[in-house]
């Protein structure tokens, strides 16, 4: 039997915040359990409960007890295993889906703590009440924002649908805090986006890999053929991708590769980790009956591609970005990618929580991990046009506690540069707009068009620094 691999974000508001993971679907039951369990530590367990209940200076909740056990037990293993309880667990089952509850806006860190808006979600709650990129968030039904974690405001702004929240809006230009009150409801979050570029040439951005998008990408491709039937060239950007469903990301792979080329593996300790993954129909159809892929013109499959990425495209935007640089099917372009190549299984215990569990590691068709080091760009191209802006300060799988090594090269990126480049770039981006990806000022969007069209491209001054292609190695 085939087996059943899925690659997922925990999308947290259901806006392009998450965290990159690969992860398996599956019941506890069926799974052996070692022979013989350690009696003698869990006798030391047993007896720092009952010294805890016994001793500690206020009454502990026993459920807290036991549920904090385990959580720092799993946790401890490395950065993407975790207990989830039953409100994480909700929230990635329905981040799989495209559609969560909530007020519809993609938000970042803004200056003094406040929390920035990308941009509202077309149709949104957000989008009716007002919301404008660029606002800034002060606070959330009264509490002041910056004393908040960005996960505690997360978590205000979620809710029931048809609640309420209010939120104090601090506004370019305009002198006092707008007062917005929005009503939480459903949203449905398009995850494909794109458009001619320039003459003969296209842009298709995903922003995450759901359940819709193998079916959105085979629209949004047959209608910029119908729009330039002369198309020269594709620009594909998976940057700042935090991941998605494996199946997506192989049916995004297929739709620019031959029919049946590999598109990943994985390999761990259990047998059904141990697979090969293929651009076929059964490998990316989600249950469908009907191939979305079947309608995509031919040509998309000889096109000359370029595929944008960077430091915040991970796990299934590394799936395809790798599948497509091994097959010399496109040439990639901007930063060095996160890293994250590891599946975690997503083991159901009772009363709807779960446990995350790190279970293998996937490969590219070459039988490159892409653990710990990530993707590396055929061109090296910075953010902007004089250095790479927040990319060369973000963190990275590398950079994790407690990270999986690559167990293939042994080579892992953690390079920053010096303090006071760090601090130039900081002080730098404090004057620049937000970049809006696919518009006139994209600068990697602009080279990626150059190399289409035959032109120099413009390397990173950091280009030294960045290892020779990695599709070549053994």
């Amino acid at each position: 039997m085939r087996p059943t691999f899925k690659n997922t974000a925990l999308v947290t508001f259901g806006a392009v915040l998450g965290v990159a993971l690969t992860m398996q679907f599956s019941g506890l039951a069926d799974k052996p359990v070692a022979d013989g369990m350690p009696i003698h530590d869990l006798r030391q367990l047993a007896d720092a409960y009952r010294l805890i209940k016994a001793d500690y200076v206020e009454p502990v909740e026993e459920r807290k007890l036991f549920t904090h056990a385990i959580s720092g037990m799993v946790a401890s293993l490395d950065p993407h295993s975790a207990y989830l309880d039953r409100a994480a667990y909700r929230e990635l089952r329905e981040g799989t889906e495209g559609k969560f509850v909530g007020l519809g806006i993609e938000i970042g860190h803004g200056d003094d703590g406040y929390i920035r808006i990308t941009a509202p979600i077309e149709g949104s709650p957000a989008e009716r009440a007002g919301i404008l990129p660029g606002d800034l968030i002060a606070r959330i039904d009264g509490a002041s924002v910056p004393e908040m974690t960005l996960d505690e405001a997360i978590k205000r702004m979620r809710g029931e649908p048809h609640t309420k929240v209010v939120l104090s809006i601090v506004r370019k230009d305009v002198k006092e805090p707008l007062e917005l009150t929005i009503v939480r409801d459903e949203i449905v979050q398009k995850s494909v986006k794109g458009k001619i570029a320039a003459p003969g040439y296209a842009w298709v951005r995903i922003s995450q890999f759901q359940e819709p998008t193998v079916d959105d990408l085979a629209r949004k491709l047959a209608a910029l053929a119908r729009q330039e039937p002369d198309l020269k060239g594709l620009v594909l950007d998976l940057r700042n991708d935090p991941g998605g469903l494996l199946q997506s990301a192989i049916g995004v792979a297929a739709a620019f590769l031959p029919k049946g080329a590999e598109i990943v593996s994985t390999n761990g300790q259990l047998a059904d980790s141990k697979a090969r993954f293929y651009g076929r129909p059964e490998y990316y159809l989600l249950g469908r009956g009907n191939d979305p892929l079947a309608g995509v013109p031919e040509l998309f499959k000889t096109l000359p591609m370029v595929v944008l990425v960077n430091t915040g495209s991970a796990s299934a935007s590394e799936i395809v970005a790798g599948a497509l640089q091994d097959h010399r099917r496109a040439a990639i372009v901007g930063s060095p990618t996160f890293g994250k190549g590891s599946v975690q299984t997503i083991r159901p215990l009772a009363g709807d929580t779960a446990v995350k569990l790190t279970t293998a590691r996937y490969y590219t068709p070459s039988g490159r991990s892409i653990q710990a080091r990530g993707i590396l760009p055929d061109f090296p191209v910075d953010e902007n046009a004089e250095d790479d802006g927040l990319n060369a300060l973000r963190m990275r799988e590398a950079d994790l506690q407690r990270h999986l090594s690559n167990d293939r090269n042994g080579e892992e990126a953690t390079d920053r540069g010096d303090l006071a480049e760090q601090m130039r770039i900081l002080a730098l981006e404090r004057t620049r707009k937000p970049l809006e990806f696919g518009s006139s000022d994209d600068f990697q969007l602009g080279q990626a068009l150059r190399h289409l069209q035959g032109l120099p491209v413009q390397l990173s001054k950091r280009a030294a620094h960045v290892a020779p292609l990695a599709r070549h190695d053994p």
